[in-house]
């Protein structure tokens, strides 16, 4: 099964081309979709679900919880599963400006743990205004320590971060990374892909293609001919097996989720 495991939609439905978003997902069996687009996060999940909601076949919503400014006992985001059909939890620690370990953010790790939500660490770094530093993926060490039972996706590869994450999926078993590429960054395509083969950890990756940033035909594309990037520059290359497992893996049954 080719699961694209990073999609957006966005939920200012004046923005939302529902056929576009179709087309580029169309390659995939399954799709996890997260909300973004500037309003509520009650509002983001309502519109995530109702959308998921017409697609059960292929697709599946997480949704999204500041835990800084949302409750986040159990009833609150038990109702992101039982009222509104969502699968997993979205974070956002950089654009909003919240330690990833922050007592609150650590309430809601141990709810989700019990309720066998996935949560999803979106910490790529996000304008002027995002918080850099709450980006990188070895805060998240605490958190995988406290909850081992936490089902965890490093977003984007932790990227500027990309070799904590390496080593952070490679400590911890639940922990996984989204390999989410930029086609047109030849170079930092072939540094992620190389490093996490000779770190051992391409069992840890997820495929991804960060829809509307690129569509999973291009992304699928991009790695399947990952030894041909460089042309002739004789640099090392990674078994196209090994990039097809990553491709192929079935990140739902992973994560726990059921569909």
């Amino acid at each position: 099964m080719i699961v694209d495991c990073h999609t957006h939609i966005s939920c200012k439905v004046e923005e939302f081309d529902e056929s576009a978003y179709l087309e580029a997902t169309e390659p995939v069996d399954m799709s996890v979709v997260l909300p973004f687009g500037g309003v509520s996060g009650e509002e983001a999940n309502r519109v995530v679900s109702e959308y998921v909601g017409r697609h059960t076949e292929k697709m599946v919503g997480f949704g999204v919880v500041e835990p800084t400014e949302d409750a986040v006992g159990v009833k609150s985001i038990g109702a992101l599963r039982e009222k509104l059909g969502l699968k997993g939890v979205v974070l956002y620690c950089c654009r909003c400006g919240f330690h990833p370990a922050h007592s609150r953010a650590m309430r809601l790790y141990e709810t989700a743990e019990e309720l066998g939500l996935p949560v999803f660490f979106h910490n790529t770094a996000s304008g002027a205004e995002g918080v850099l530093e709450y980006s990188q993926p070895y805060l998240l060490d605490e958190v995988a320590r406290t909850f081992g039972g936490l089902k965890i996706v490093v977003g984007s590869m932790g990227m500027p971060f990309f070799e904590q994450t390496l080593w952070l999926v490679g400590k911890h078993k639940n922990v996984y990374a989204d390999l989410t590429v930029r086609p047109g960054k030849v170079w930092q395509v072939y540094n992620v892909v190389v490093g996490a083969y000779e770190q051992g950890v391409m069992d840890k990756l997820l495929f991804g293609s960060g829809f509307p940033a690129a569509s999973a035909g291009e992304c699928m594309e991009t790695l399947l001919g990952f030894n041909k990037l460089l042309g002739e520059a004789n640099l090392p290359t990674v078994p196209r097996g090994a990039i097809r497992g990553v491709i192929e893996r079935d990140t739902l049954k992973l994560l726990g989720i059921e569909h």
